[in-house]
């Protein structure tokens, strides 16, 4: 599939729900750090040739910053709502600052 056809809010979502998802159901933090990653480099692979590299470091910072946040946020309403929010809000920066301009 052509670069500038991959939507890119679903891998920021699979990466961020993912990676809890296999972390949390094995027990093996780094495995799931392993799913988070590869999401990562995969979606910020078609932004950097979609978008440029300010619009790629804007997105990696919000899904960065989404799995970091996702630990203060999990003390206040919990591991999995918390974990939906920032990929809901990820995948949404995605898609505002990416996806729809293809």
């Amino acid at each position: 599939m052509e670069t500038s056809r991959v939507p890119t809010a679903p891998i920021v979502a699979a990466g961020l729900i993912g990676g809890f998802a296999v972390a949390d159901a094995t027990g093996v933090r780094p495995l799931g750090g392993l799913v988070l990653a590869g999401a990562g480099v995969a979606a910020g692979s078609v932004w950097a040739k979609r978008n440029g590299a300010p619009t790629t470091a804007a997105l990696a910072a919000v899904y960065l910053g989404g799995f970091v946040g996702s630990h203060f946020l999990a003390h206040e309403i919990g591991a999995w709502p918390a974990v939906l929010t920032v990929s809901a809000v990820s995948a949404g920066a995605s898609y505002v600052l990416s996806d729809r301009r293809r």
